[in-house]
């Protein structure tokens, strides 16, 4: 998972960024350096505003011949070009470096070099960014003690998530974690550089498989996040401890926190753990059986990666899920799409030393991959060649139809007859339906308290507490579960699920669904607004998390889709 601090750009240890609202309008020249440095970083997105400060700042240095000020005049250049043209940033870097050289400066060139290094990473030249780190940080040991630390955290970071060598790096994040813990580590000025580390440090346990030290730093974490009130951080702990979850094959657990953590992630625009917690819901869903779910999320994975272009061997598992997946569909396109995309990846990993094959050969090698692809488009080919053919049957299918009308009108005069008695169902309930209920309840609870070994007084608490939980509504919460309403209701989930097995006739799931739907209904009737919202976000207003799930409980438990009940709803008032 990924760490996104240490990717802060330097300029936050340099002087602080006094932010100007309307600059008055002076002649460049006469700005002294640090109303130059201000005016820069006021106007990160007036590049043409930026461009003339640097080249003013660079104009004053070179007149005054003060290299660490020609040293900054060039780093405010490499900026510029840092995301546009990093060849041009580099050479600007080297400038730099060769202006702040010997200076003594806090930040000068250890940070030149720290940049240098992020922008050849981004060109996978791992071994020169490691040199340049390297370097890095030998100056900082004699200029800046705390910036030596930050230097180590990026060296560590490029060991674990591009190198994948997670126990050196996590040699690396606990010598700072050391020297972090002798300082003030609630000072704002420590307190993020400290949060990294202590992710770094359960990042690489989770990736060495030592579940309990991850939940460990990820408690440590979460509470540091708390106490300095640093929420992006706070669920970021979360995120990564529902991910251990996962690989430890806890599911529930997992989604609970994933559930939790994933949408600050959205909010923070946190792109690279979005897609961390879009593919653990990928693994929590196929973990938990849930194919159709799991293949959404992993598809999800692939759209951010489509836009970003950066992935890492942790979260390459969804790309032979979906081959998989659409395989058994004989969904041929899709599977050869999914295909294509492992391909492309693995060849970019591979290529830039990124270690794949023990992944890749888990479920698929490239072998077999181009084979299967090579199939795929074949078979494609020849389908378009049958599609010709299948003109020549146009007249059986025709016939076809006919039998197909009749049963489509059986079809629909069988619906008609269950909504008929879904309306009739309905409306018995508001007279002495509840209380039958209520009566047939309390004849199975004397003749079934026995039978299910629980205390009769135990028994009578829960049903009232389930009575007290349908009064409320509180089954439209889209996350409850038997976990949930165990503690809520302060005993455990066995005589909960046990109770409702009994008692109500169906599983935990079936009953939450059943709830929401016999509400569902109720509402649809009395209110005319809802049956012009989407499926989605009737779903949504019900409980469910997706309109797969709704359409699917509501058949379930009345025999027609939600839709049919709809229009026919609107037919009849």
């Amino acid at each position: 998972m990924k760490s996104f601090i240490w990717n802060m750009k330097v300029l936050l240890f340099l002087l602080p960024i006094i932010v100007l609202g309307q600059t008055p309008k002076k002649e460049y020249a006469k700005l002294s350096y640090d109303e130059l440095h201000d005016l820069y970083f006021a106007n990160e997105k007036d590049k043409i505003v930026q461009q003339q400060c640097a080249q003013a700042y660079l104009a004053k240095a070179n007149k005054e011949n003060i290299p660490i000020q020609k040293a900054k005049a060039n780093y405010q250049f490499a900026l510029l070009y840092y995301d546009k043209d990093v060849s041009k940033a580099i050479m600007y870097l080297d400038s730099v470096i060769k202006y702040s050289q010997n200076t003594g400066h806090k930040f000068f060139p250890a940070a030149a070099y720290c940049e240098k290094a992020d922008l050849l990473q981004r060109q996978f030249k791992f071994k020169e960014a490691l040199n340049n780190y390297n370097l890095a940080e030998k100056i900082a040991l004699k200029t800046n003690i705390d910036y030596y630390y930050v230097v180590r955290g990026y060296i560590a970071i490029t060991k674990s998530e591009d190198l994948g060598d997670f126990k050196e790096a996590l040699d690396i994040y606990k010598e700072c974690y050391r020297y972090y813990k002798s300082k003030d580590v609630r000072n704002p000025k420590l307190g993020r550089d400290y949060l990294t580390v202590i992710f770094g440090i359960a990042d690489c346990y989770k990736s060495l498989h030592n579940k309990d030290s991850t939940t460990y730093y990820n408690k440590l974490g979460y509470r540091e996040s708390y106490i300095t009130k640093n929420e992006e951080y706070k669920y970021l702990f979360v995120l990564n401890e529902g991910a251990n979850q996962v690989e430890g094959k806890n599911y529930k657990v997992g989604l609970d926190s994933i559930s939790k953590a994933l949408p600050k992630m959205i909010k923070y625009d946190n792109v690279s753990n979005v897609l961390a917690g879009y593919f653990y819901l990928g693994k929590v869903y196929e973990g938990l059986g849930k194919k159709a779910i799991a293949a959404e999320n992993f598809i999800k994975v692939d759209s951010i990666y489509k836009v970003t272009k950066e992935i890492s061997t942790e979260f390459i598992d969804g790309y032979p899920y979906l081959i998989s997946y659409y395989k058994n569909l004989g969904d041929k396109e899709n599977q050869l799409k999914y295909i294509t995309a492992y391909m492309t990846i693995d060849s970019t990993l591979q290529k830039n030393y990124r270690e794949l094959n023990k992944l890749v050969h888990k479920e698929y090698d490239i072998p077999r991959l181009i084979s299967d692809k090579e199939a795929l488009i074949e078979s494609l080919g020849k389908d378009k060649i049958k599609t010709y053919w299948g003109f020549g049957v146009l007249f059986l299918i025709t016939i076809g139809m006919g039998g197909f009308g009749i049963y489509q009108y059986k079809l629909k005069k069988r619906y008609r007859s269950r909504f008929e008695k879904i309306i009739n169902e309905t409306t018995g309930k508001e007279g002495n339906g509840i209380e039958e209920n209520k009566d047939k309840e309390i004849k199975i609870a004397v003749t079934k308290i026995e039978d299910i070994g629980i205390a009769e007084e135990l028994v009578n608490q829960i049903l009232e507490k389930l009575d007290d939980f349908e009064n409320k509504k509180e089954y439209l919460e889209s996350n409850i579960t038997v976990q949930m309403l165990s503690t809520t209701f302060v005993t455990n989930t066995k005589y909960v699920s046990k109770i409702v097995n009994v008692y109500k006739g169906k599983t935990f799931t079936q009953y939450i669904n059943d709830l929401r739907v016999e509400y569902a209904i109720t509402q649809l009737q009395e209110n005319k607004m809802l049956r012009k919202y989407t499926i989605q976000a009737l779903a949504l207003e019900f409980g469910f998390n997706n309109a797969e799930s709704f359409s699917a409980a509501f058949y379930k438990k009345t025999g027609i889709k939600p839709t049919y009940f709809i229009k026919e709803l609107d037919n009849v008032t």
